[in-house]
């Protein structure tokens, strides 16, 4: 689940300027020929504006690449399961000690259409074509996902690469889908990226307070490439 993101150019465009011009980014493009666009509908693979620590403890913007790398499978993971990420050792390391979050204009899901009088039987639902939703924080334009990461070996450098934390589906989002990412409220955010910091408990004040609709297909635009 939530395989992908948007980032609404004009919504993040100070940030956008700012993350294209620092050398750690230009670097991981060059050396892992991958776009620096970071707007627009992001996916597993692609380089994304992301919150971390800086060397102070501060919270600062970061490039990072979405999906963890392991040898049992090709695939890049690009989600965690929060109910194991303190005890599965491909995560227990950065749940205690690197946390993240990914802010996006909304977050997609793939689920099946709802009617306000659903008189459908179960197994009519189940058997319905599923449709594309976009979710989003309710009253805000930006969603804070909570994520992990960590660095690792590519292309001659060390790259930092991230993955998204998810939970059971709560609120309205459980007629979508039985999973969803951990959102943050906006007073969690420093508290989420310290290294001390009690992730268990900040976990438990994630959003419930999620508004949907169904998703438009958008083609990229000019007005996604932002220059500065």
């Amino acid at each position: 689940m939530c395989m992908s993101l948007r980032i609404e150019p004009r919504e993040m465009a100070e940030v956008l300027i700012k993350i294209r011009k620092m050398s750690l980014a230009q670097e991981m493009s060059v050396k892992l020929g991958k776009s620096l666009i970071m707007s627009g509908d992001l996916y597993p693979a692609d380089i994304a504006p992301v919150l971390a620590p800086n060397k102070y403890g501060n919270m600062a913007i970061f490039p990072m690449v979405w999906g963890f790398t392991h040898k049992s499978t090709p695939k890049l993971l690009a989600n965690c399961r929060v109910e194991t990420a303190d005890s599965k050792p491909l995560w227990r390391d950065s749940w205690y000690r690197r946390r993240c979050v990914i802010p996006a204009s909304w977050y997609y899901e793939w689920g099946y259409p709802l009617y306000e009088d659903d008189s459908r039987s179960i197994i009519e639902h189940r058997n319905a074509k599923k449709i594309k939703f976009a979710i989003q924080t309710e009253g805000s334009d930006i969603t804070y996902i909570a994520g992990l990461y960590r660095y690792e070996d590519h292309g001659d450098m060390q790259v930092p690469m991230f993955t998204v934390l998810t939970k059971e589906a709560v609120g309205t989002v459980r007629n979508i889908h039985d999973r969803m990412p951990v959102i943050l409220g906006k007073d969690s955010l420093q508290d989420w990226i310290r290294p001390d910091g009690e992730p268990h408990a900040i976990v438990e004040r994630a959003l419930s307070n999620m508004v949907f609709e169904t998703a438009v297909e958008y083609h990229r635009s000019p007005t996604e490439f932002i220059t500065a």
